[in-house]
């Protein structure tokens, strides 16, 4: 498995000042699509390891990092490159569409 666990202490560090790319998969357990999502976001953190960090954050367990983005429903992946948020996904979404995203921020 190559997915991190983000938190609202260590997404500064994690997710911000990294030097790659970065996915971040927000989720909750009572979440149904989340756990739907979960084996995407998983092959996607193989398929791509070493180009993206890829990692999920609990929105219930970090509420901080949710609301400094104004996240409303989740799923919802966010793509960080260069500490800025550059690509926003809401919902459940296929495979195709995400590689897609972040093949335009590689």
């Amino acid at each position: 498995m190559n997915e991190a666990v983000f938190t609202d202490q260590n997404f500064k560090t994690e997710v911000l000042d990294a030097k790659q790319p970065v996915l971040v998969d927000l989720w909750a357990e009572w979440c149904g699509p989340c756990r739907m999502l979960a084996p995407v976001v998983e092959k996607i953190a193989d398929d791509y390891a070493g180009k993206i960090k890829v990692g999920k954050l609990n929105i219930d367990d970090n509420p901080e990092t949710p609301t400094q983005y104004g996240v409303q429903g989740i799923p919802t992946i966010l793509i960080f490159k260069n500490g800025e948020l550059v690509k926003r996904l809401v919902g459940y979404q296929p495979e195709d569409r995400i590689k897609g995203e972040i093949d335009t921020v590689l």
